[in-house]
């Protein structure tokens, strides 16, 4: 079996946040067969007032799909990873909205986060990425 790295593991998280919502079945079961365990949620906001909004329904998704476990390890390594990639938007972010999604995965010890998100306002939209990884180890 090839060994699974974290940049395979950022690739998923990728997908994860790429993919439609009735994708997101398919792909967690695909995965799941390689023994990642992933997770998606969509958001939309107002970048400054929606960060701690992401970060809070990042760690509820992951916590739901099994993809940490229920402790504060798991939470406080899915809580950073989003900062992280949230943190990467901002200067393309600041005061405008945001609409997307973001996608967690993880193996062995690698935990990633990406998030995906249309930024602007009205229909003058950029779109943005941020990763973030965190080392997990049960």
């Amino acid at each position: 079996m090839k060994e699974i790295r974290s940049i395979d593991v950022a690739r998923v998280a990728i997908r994860m946040a790429m993919s439609r919502r009735e994708d997101e079945a398919a792909l967690k079961g695909k995965y799941g067969k390689e023994g990642i365990k992933v997770a998606a949620v969509d958001y939309g906001g107002e970048y400054i007032n929606s960060i701690s909004k992401i970060i809070e329904r990042a760690v509820v998704a992951a916590k739901r799909e099994g993809v940490v476990e229920d402790n504060h390890v798991g939470e406080g390594a899915v809580a950073g990873a989003t900062h992280e990639a949230i943190m990467q938007l901002k200067d393309k972010a600041m005061g405008l909205n945001i609409g997307g999604k973001i996608g967690i995965a993880f193996y062995g010890e690698h935990l990633c986060v990406c998030a995906f998100f249309a930024v602007g306002m009205l229909n003058l939209n950029e779109v943005a990425i941020g990763l973030g990884h965190r080392s997990l180890k049960y």
